[in-house]
């Protein structure tokens, strides 16, 4: 086959169904969540509300950890961290504690997610040869895709908020077992503490990735709603822009590291501000089913195009925390982001928000520029960077 003729053998596919796994578990329990804490428990719209947000704040803070976490004990100890609290988050769900134990279970889960995301894409660059660095972070990014998309399926079709904890214990151990198995070459050097939380080399990548992400809670909250009135093509659209995500991160996942990763930095950008163009308008089915594919390509590129070219200027031992920082700028802007698309919806309506994230792809472009040039990203060793492990 001509993925393992690449370089890309079997410990690196374990390592990518092993992240399927525990991404699969983490979406498993996302459709019963909120009726559980609302009818069972008998909990307010507003505890639904703290619950599943609690899980963003966690996850954005517990990046400062899971970096250098990955840089000093190593990116095996992080992905199996984050696979142990995943497990302990679905068996918190078990424990009768009430609406406490929800925010116990999206607790360990938010920590969990930063644990395992850190750990697996920097182990995966590693496993796969910095070369190909973009191409592993697509499939990275096709594993965790793949699994929160079929997680929602999982749990609907096991039909109770308890057996979808289960699963998410049961996958998170399956893929603990099967991650121990894989050998890890990294091996970890000693730091000197440092002082500096966000080195400034990673402000503008950081930066840029997190303008490319103001569409996503646009797409995920106003999407179906806004093209209801056009239609009704909204669960299809939306089919179309993860599907197409999906097979471009899989199969096109490397082209940044055969071009220039600038070219396909704006290309995606490019193309994702033309579909949110073409849907703010409320287009026809055809059309709005197209420009979501189209939505979904281009959002393959983006980031590849940027980690790539940072982990190929970061030595070894810091690639774990550029890893975990750069995800920290992505939970900040969706976050940042979900609250500015909502406000905009209210007061000028759904198509002002899918041109409000147009105009963030610009700025996107704008950030670009202090990227991809040789003198854009100084030398890692010369920065300050906060040990936290």
């Amino acid at each position: 086959m001509r993925l393992f003729a690449q370089g890309l053998d079997a410990r690196f596919w374990s390592l990518i169904a092993a992240t399927f796994l525990g991404f699969l578990g983490i979406g498993t329990v996302l459709p019963g969540l909120a009726p559980h804490i609302r009818h069972d428990l008998g909990g307010s719209d507003q505890s639904v509300g703290f619950v599943i947000g609690v899980f963003s704040f966690v996850a954005l803070v517990s990046r400062f950890f899971s970096g250098p976490l990955a840089d000093r004990k190593g990116r095996k100890i992080a992905f199996l961290t984050g696979l142990a609290s995943c497990s302990l988050a679905g068996a918190a769900y078990f424990m009768p504690w009430g609406i406490p134990g929800m925010y116990v279970g999206r607790t360990l889960q938010g920590f969990g997610e930063a644990c395992l995301y850190t750990g697996a894409a920097a182990w995966a660059v590693e496993l796969a040869g910095i070369s190909r660095s973009a191409q592993a972070l697509g499939f990275v990014s096709s594993g965790i895709w793949g699994g929160i998309s079929a997680g929602p399926l999982v749990g609907t079709w096991l039909g109770t908020f308890h057996r979808a904890a289960a699963m998410q214990v049961v996958t998170a151990l399956i893929a603990l077992a099967a991650a121990t198995l894989v050998k890890e070459d990294y091996e970890p050097t000693p730091h000197i503490k440092h002082r500096r939380w966000i080195p400034s080399y990673l402000v503008a990548p950081g930066i840029a990735i997190g303008f490319v992400n103001v569409h996503y809670p646009v797409v995920a909250g106003f999407l179906i709603l806004h093209l209801a009135h056009h239609g009704n093509s909204g669960p299809a659209a939306f089919s179309a822009y993860a599907g197409l995500m999906l097979l471009s991160r899989f199969f096109l996942g490397g082209l940044p590291d055969r071009i220039a990763p600038q070219i396909t930095y704006y290309f995606g950008i490019a193309a994702m501000a033309s579909a949110l163009l073409i849907l703010a308008t409320g287009p026809s089915p055809l059309i709005a089913v197209s420009g979501t594919a189209l939505l979904g390509f281009g959002f393959s590129f983006p980031f590849s195009s940027v980690a790539s070219t940072v982990l190929r200027q970061t030595p070894d031992s810091l690639r774990g925390s550029a890893v975990g920082i750069l995800s920290a700028f992505y939970d900040l802007f969706v976050g940042i982001s979900s609250f500015a698309a909502g406000a905009v919806a209210g007061r000028w309506g759904y198509p002002a928000a899918f041109v409000m994230a147009a105009l963030a792809l610009g700025a996107a472009g704008i950030t670009g520029k202090f990227i991809f040039r040789p003198e854009a990203l100084p030398a890692p060793e010369t920065e300050e960077v906060l040990d936290l492990a």
